[in-house]
């Protein structure tokens, strides 16, 4: 208990014991106001009050060399440091035990720190001195948007949100700037510490660059089809050819890249690609699902004779039969789209196949397909410019995306006739009008991103069922095993089968699709968002391009238009009467880059 008329301190005030109650103390100010406390509240100074400040004498802290370690009493170590323990010497040492270089409180005890516990904290607070400095001058310097190579530590700090990698740095919150990565995107390109050019939405969603890793390439035992003219038909600047078709007799035959041999289940490969889990085809660059030099390895075409997984069948009125899968050697002939449109009319194998191809397509629409004839834009950034092409129809793309579709089917119907466990990928049917229905397969621009909100979403399953946008009773992706990890599963539980080895079961199939849509959801908004940002960047290149829109959608006076050059959707509040189908002009008003918006205006 202590006594009235004593000096302490609360919560770094001093203060006087004005009463004692039997559970409290009040405690009076030099303001002249007041407080009701418990005794553990507060630490007791000196047993008389007396008006008191911080203005210390320097007390030669030397003298307490000879003391580290030990532990003193407030009273003692004012004696031992100011010589008279006076209220105003006690309130001077508990400001220095306060401070905490010299003694610290331990409950009501002041421990002294030894010589080397104190040349530490020195060591600390003399960088916490540099690093307020070092963080004043970066603050003056943005905000007069100057970039000092002294500053490289906290621009750095803002790079790391900007791309995801921290959520907070001291230097934007000492500009009032939020901490998100839109806001330091902003501030680094306001500051052209980074080009506009800067891609940062890979890092962003946590995918990184490629690696080269050192492979041991496996060598098997393969079936000879290089007799066969297998044709590899891509776009003309594609390095990496995943599959071929070729035709013997009544026998068509679909070539895979053959990955699994190389990345068989569980290796170290297998779980790299996992991580992964797809290609990233970006303007700016290409980030691999697999090692580079793999995928190159692994590329049909890249030699005289190629390595792969060939699916082989026949067709009769659409029905499939009489599959055949094998590991083989293939010759490859590599066309680009623009060079197989005119080998269709002249090449025989080429029309054959084009002819299965649109049978095929016939009886897929007879089953419920629906396909969407929404534009599509190649987006590539060559020499520091963004070029956007509208990906134009072609007879040999038909061809190409057809194949691909009987070569899910065929897998799909092979794995459930033999039990394989696979990513089935189904859908279920989707509630579209009588008019999209009994125009599917000429769908309007409005009709068709109408139609594209009356799709089920898509689910990938171990268990086979229906697609319906296909038009298909199952139907597996299988034809890109180089850069889709799930394709790459389902190479691997064929090649498996059919060397007779143990696959993996339902269970263990679920769970690797888990895993791998966990961070397909990131490679989509990396790729998305990439897009978005070249096609802001686009716009800015060209002063702010004006087109042709579409106007897709109605809802009172807000319109949705659909703008093909660009394949981008906007809304616009309309000032006059419009109907759908209506074309109206467009100009980009305002570009904001770091959010990937654009403001459009009618002309």
């Amino acid at each position: 208990m202590f006594k009235v008329g004593a000096l302490v301190a609360y919560k770094g005030k001093p203060a006087k014991i004005s009463a004692v109650t039997t559970h409290k103390y009040d405690l009076s100010f030099s303001d002249g106001s007041g407080r009701k406390v418990r005794e553990k509240d507060f630490r007791y100074i000196h047993p008389n009050f007396a008006s008191v400040n911080d203005q210390c004498p320097v007390a030669d802290m030397s003298i307490l060399q000879d003391l580290q370690s030990e532990s003193l009493s407030l009273k003692e170590m004012t004696e031992w440091l100011f010589d008279d323990y006076s209220s105003q010497n006690a309130w001077c040492a508990n400001l220095l035990a306060e401070d905490g270089l010299y003694f610290f409180w331990n409950k009501d005890i002041l421990i002294l720190r030894s010589t080397e516990q104190i040349k530490v904290i020195e060591k600390q607070r003399q960088e916490k001195s540099l690093e307020i400095e070092s963080l004043q001058r970066c603050v003056d310097n943005l905000q007069n948007n100057i970039v000092d190579e002294r500053d490289s530590f906290w621009l750095r700090e803002i790079e790391k949100v900007a791309l995801n990698q921290s959520k907070h740095t001291k230097v934007l919150s000492a500009l009032s700037i939020d901490n998100t990565p839109e806001r330091a995107h902003e501030l680094l390109l306001k500051i052209k510490h980074w080009s506009e050019l800067i891609n940062p939405y890979p890092e962003r969603h946590k995918i990184y660059p490629n690696e080269e890793l050192t492979l041991d390439f496996r060598k098997v035992i393969r079936e000879d089809l290089t007799h066969l003219t297998s044709f590899a038909i891509d776009n003309s600047d594609s390095s990496e050819a995943d599959d071929a078709i070729s035709l013997d007799g009544e026998r068509v035959w679909i070539h895979i890249a053959d990955v699994a041999t190389q990345v068989d289940i569980d290796s170290e490969l297998d779980k790299y690609a996992q991580k992964r889990a797809s290609n990233l085809y970006l303007p700016d660059q290409t980030i691999h699902m697999l090692p580079p030099n793999l995928s190159s390895f692994c590329s049909l075409g890249g030699s005289e004779k190629s390595s792969a997984l060939s699916v082989g069948f026949k067709m009769i009125d659409c029905e499939i039969s009489d599959i055949k899968i094998l590991q083989s050697e293939i010759k490859v002939v590599k066309l680009s789209y623009e060079e197989a449109d005119k080998a269709l009319k002249k090449d025989e194998l080429l029309s054959k196949l084009n002819v299965i191809t649109k049978s095929h397509k016939a009886f897929r629409n007879d089953n419920g397909a629906i396909k969407l004839d929404l534009p599509n834009v190649d987006v590539k950034l060559k020499n520091k410019k963004v070029d956007i092409q509208v990906q134009t129809k072609s007879e040999s793309r038909e061809l190409v995306a057809e194949m691909m579709v009987i070569a899910g089917r065929v897998i799909a119907q092979y794995a459930t006739e033999h039990k394989i466990s696979m990513p089935f990928l189904t859908q279920e049917v989707g509630s579209f009008s009588e008019g999209i229905m009994q125009n599917k397969e000429n769908l309007t621009a409005t009709q068709a991103f109408q139609a594209t909100r009356c799709f089920k979403q898509s689910k990938i399953t171990p268990k086979a069922s229906l697609h319906a946008g296909l038009g298909l009773s199952c139907y597996i992706r299988v034809t890109s095993p180089i850069r889709r990890y799930l394709d790459l599963l389902v190479q691997q539980q064929l090649v498996r089968f059919i060397n007779n080895q143990t696959i993996l079961d339902d269970a263990k199939v679920k769970q690797r699709i888990t895993q791998v849509n966990a961070v397909i959801s990131r490679v989509n908004k990396a790729t998305r968002q990439s897009i978005e940002h070249f096609k802001c960047l686009f716009l800015k290149q060209n002063n702010n391009l004006h087109g042709k829109g579409i106007i897709v959608d109605l809802n009172g006076n807000k319109a949705t238009i659909l703008i093909p050059e660009i394949a981008m959707i906007t809304q616009l509040k309309l000032k006059s009467k419009a109907q759908l189908e209506d074309e109206i002009e467009l100009r980009a008003v305002s570009i904001d880059l770091e959010n990937r918006l654009i403001d459009f205006k009618p002309l």
